[in-house]
């Protein structure tokens, strides 16, 4: 039993010194077992083992609680530019297929070539087919892509009898099935033989088929580190959620408007500029509110991903609407422009947009759930501070 002036020790009172926390608080760390305490000898009170608060200094403790720093190995966001474990997802994007770069994501190793990478990774089967389109059948008519995802996630994830299988193998056999799947089972004619972009493209228009253009689109929008929806999907798998519950953890973190919600309101701002360019940046700024698809919160003068779809565009007169923007705004175009110009080039549904981010975010998705059930579980879990009536 350790006594007081162990300089192993700390009391309650420095341990919260050293947090910059309440003792009330302390003894909070100590039931959710964040803290061990033991018991002075020959004096009332507790001593706390030095060495484990400051481990627990270490994870960022604060007022509103503990604040796990989450480790990567994904994709780093750095000086303009995103990189998915290394390599640019710039020229991953029209260098490499889909299932190289969802291969690289999910294993940490990228196939020297398309023939390397397993058989039809995102291969389906007709009875999850059937399923889901049926499953998508249920929604309202007026409903968007995203509202069927959402609901055939849901069903072929209570269909999938091994989805607690949560080894590598298993989750990401049942990302590249169930990816495959949904694009399948969406209005429109079914493709085969083509890449997923290609089977993509009839379910959002009828016009001349570009599949290399969904395919950057859907290698760009893969990954961009933790997004809200991306941190959703995280805590989730951290409770060992299987992986279609981290999937709807991200579609439903995905849904708010502040997130993938963002190609539609890019898309409706390009649609009345596309008419009068100035009209349009001049009724946005007089509204007080953000020019939908210009800036981006970690980009400070340009957005990778929308050089990239921009420069696929070539000289669709939509590119030049945009850049007539552009020169009248200190911003820069983001991802969002660039898939709403893709939609208007194209002539997509208006709710693609949502629809391609989401498809394409489950491949991320899919990599950070892999990550987090290889992490200790439920590790989110926050300290609540009550703010309401004490009797």
């Amino acid at each position: 039993m350790p006594s007081e002036g162990d300089e192993n020790y700390l009391t309650t009172a420095e341990v919260a010194r050293r947090l910059q926390v309440k003792p009330a608080t302390v003894y909070a760390y100590v039931s959710r077992g964040l803290l061990t305490s033991v018991r002075a000898r020959g004096r009332r009170g507790s001593l706390f083992p030095a060495a484990d608060v400051e481990r627990l200094a270490a994870r960022s403790v604060e007022h509103s609680g503990v604040v796990e720093r989450i480790e990567s190995e994904l994709t780093l966001l750095q000086d303009d530019n995103l990189y998915y474990r290394g390599h640019s997802a710039q020229s991953l994007a029209t260098t490499a297929t889909l299932d190289q770069v969802a291969t690289l994501l999910w294993t940490g190793q990228l196939p020297a070539d398309p023939a390397g990478v397993e058989a039809d990774l995102f291969g389906v089967e007709r009875a999850g087919v059937e399923l889901a389109r049926s499953a998508m059948e249920v929604v309202p008519a007026g409903a968007r892509l995203t509202d069927r995802l959402r609901v055939a996630v849901a069903v072929l994830g209570a269909a999938d009898p091994l989805r607690f299988d949560l080894s590598a193998a298993s989750v990401t056999a049942a990302a590249g099935r169930l990816i495959g799947t949904l694009v399948a089972a969406l209005p429109g004619p079914i493709v085969t033989r083509t890449t997923l972009g290609g089977k993509l493209w009839p379910k959002l228009t009828d016009a001349e088929p570009r599949p290399e253009v969904l395919d950057a689109a859907l290698i760009l929008l893969a990954d961009h580190g933790l997004a809200v929806s991306t941190v959703a999907a995280r805590v989730a798998a951290s409770a060992r959620a299987n992986l279609y519950a981290v999937i709807s953890a991200g579609l439903g973190a995905l849904d708010g408007q502040y997130h993938g919600a963002a190609p539609t309101l890019a898309y409706e701002f390009l649609d009345r500029a596309k008419h009068d360019p100035l009209k349009a940046l001049s009724d946005q700024l007089r509204s007080g509110e953000p020019i939908p698809g210009f800036g981006h919160r970690i980009y400070q003068h340009r957005d990778p991903r929308a050089d990239v779809l921009l420069e696929l565009l070539g000289d669709h007169p939509i590119v030049s609407t945009i850049h007539a923007i552009a020169e009248r705004t200190p911003t820069f175009p983001n991802s969002d422009l660039a898939i709403a110009a893709v939609m208007h080039a194209y002539n997509f549904r208006p709710d693609a947009g949502d629809a391609l981010f989401a498809l394409a975010r489950m491949i991320g998705w899919t990599a950070h759930a892999l990550e987090e059930y290889a992490a200790p579980a439920l590790r989110f879990r926050t300290l609540g501070i009550y703010t309401g009536q004490t009797t």
